[in-house]
């Protein structure tokens, strides 16, 4: 049978790395989809190191509409990333009838509705499992592996850039400044790292498994996103004191009223499997109902472990090819007409517990103001731990947990916490989850 003739948009380090992989491993690949899959076209607009990856016998050219016009290619891979270009391709692509793999989750995260919807039209596919968690096959595992399941939540540490900034914080003791410029050093951390220091990254991964686990729309516009940079060297170590490890996670959760939609840093329980997912490294959770608990661990970025996602799906849609399109997996698990129109919460719905540190005068009474305060709120508290102030000092660090609440009342007690004129600084407020 001939092979299937893929056509590569863009050939960084995942292009690279696909191509690599799948010439590698061709005859298993083959064996295991039955045909052979070649790359066959590259689009780059550096043509000459295109040419030095892929030698002679692909065609390089740095135009990627030449790919799409290409009759012969059945599959376009779409790697350049962004909202912008890549988004007019892969809807042109989609047009001339050609299947669609991307680790774009910037791209599907804003507007995976449109496109999820012209592919649907056409009767092509479009694949996104190295969109999420690099290596880590979560979008197969919600979308077809748990089927059988009411997903209940998921929480990821899905982007590994912040977690190994926590992960040194917590283990050397140094300030988040020191960290990012470490991690810049060693190629964790873009020059301009905003999207993952800030979780704007992992809001959008946790924007499609949000989607695919409850069959919801993509709505990242929806979604509450906090990320790591006011993080202070003193909440790692009162957190470890307390029996927690802080982490930033993506959590999505099914409740009555909606779905729960955010990122933020996290109090986690140290004991846990996900609050020991150190270094670079990416973790998700899944809580359903008739699997329980499931943890998916490896590798979220990389040349060779996000190309295995990529070739994954390439393998996936050389199976389908000739299906019928309404016998196929669809994008999001759910049928097109049977998505669910639950509303995404905002946060101050949003239920959870909290870790608070209040920098406070070291005199008598405080304490008691401040928790009643909480009790006045309705917000009980789980545990209390002060800092005994050092000599010549007048003010202490006041660590306290609370018992779930609805975020609104927290934001209420905190403004009137803050008040106080024993209260010397801003109000340090952590969400935390016991993942349970």
């Amino acid at each position: 049978m001939k092979p299937i003739q893929v056509g590569l948009l863009g050939i960084g380090t995942v292009g690279g790395g696909t191509f690599e992989v799948l010439k590698r491993n061709q005859e298993e690949i083959q064996r295991r989809a039955g045909r052979g899959i070649e790359v066959t076209m590259v689009a780059d607009l550096d043509v000459a190191r295109a040419k030095s990856i892929v030698g002679a016998n692909v065609q390089v050219v740095d135009d990627a509409r030449k790919v799409i016009a290409n009759p012969d290619i059945d599959i376009v891979v779409e790697l350049i990333g962004g909202y912008g270009i890549a988004k007019q391709l892969v809807l042109e692509a989609i047009e001339a009838g050609k299947h669609v793999v991307t680790a774009n989750k910037a791209l599907l995260a804003v507007h995976g509705t449109e496109i999820f919807a012209a592919a649907h039209k056409k009767g092509v596919m479009v694949a996104f499992e190295a969109a999420v968690a690099g290596g880590i096959p979560i979008i197969k595992a919600l979308r077809e592996g748990l089927t059988a399941n009411r997903i209940q939540w998921l929480a990821g540490i899905i982007n590994g850039t912040t977690n190994f900034i926590l992960s040194e914080m917590r283990d050397k003791g140094l300030t988040f400044d020191d960290v990012l410029k470490q991690a810049q050093a060693l190629g964790y951390a873009e020059a301009d790292p905003t999207f993952d220091i800030e979780g704007v990254d992992a809001a959008h991964k946790v924007t499609l498994m949000s989607a695919i686990a409850f069959g919801v729309p993509v709505q990242f516009d929806k979604a509450y996103v906090e990320g790591i940079t006011k993080l202070e060297a003193q909440d790692i170590k009162y957190a470890e004191q307390l029996g927690y490890r802080i982490k930033l996670l993506g959590i999505s959760k099914r409740t009555p009223a909606g779905i729960e939609l955010r990122v933020h840093p996290c109090l986690v329980p140290a004991k846990r499997l996900i609050a020991n997912v150190e270094g670079a490294m990416n973790a998700v959770m899944v809580h359903a109902d008739a699997v329980g608990t499931t943890l998916y661990y490896g590798k979220g970025a990389g040349s060779e472990p996000t190309a295995s996602a990529v070739i994954a799906d390439l393998v996936d849609i050389t199976r389908l090819h000739t299906a019928d399109p309404l016998n196929r997996v669809p994008h999001l698990a759910f049928q097109p007409d049977a998505m669910s129109s639950l509303p995404i919460l905002p946060i101050a719905q949003v239920v959870t517990s909290y870790y608070l540190r209040l920098r406070v005068a070291d005199q008598a009474g405080v304490l008691a103001k401040v928790t009643g305060i909480l009790a006045n709120a309705d917000i009980s508290i789980d545990a209390v731990l002060q800092r005994e102030a050092g000599e010549g000092e007048s003010h202490t660090d006041l660590i306290i947990l609370t018992h779930d609440c609805v975020e609104a009342k927290m934001n209420q007690a905190i403004a009137e916490m803050q008040q106080l004129s024993t209260v010397l600084a801003p109000i340090t407020r952590i969400r935390k989850e016991e993942l349970n």
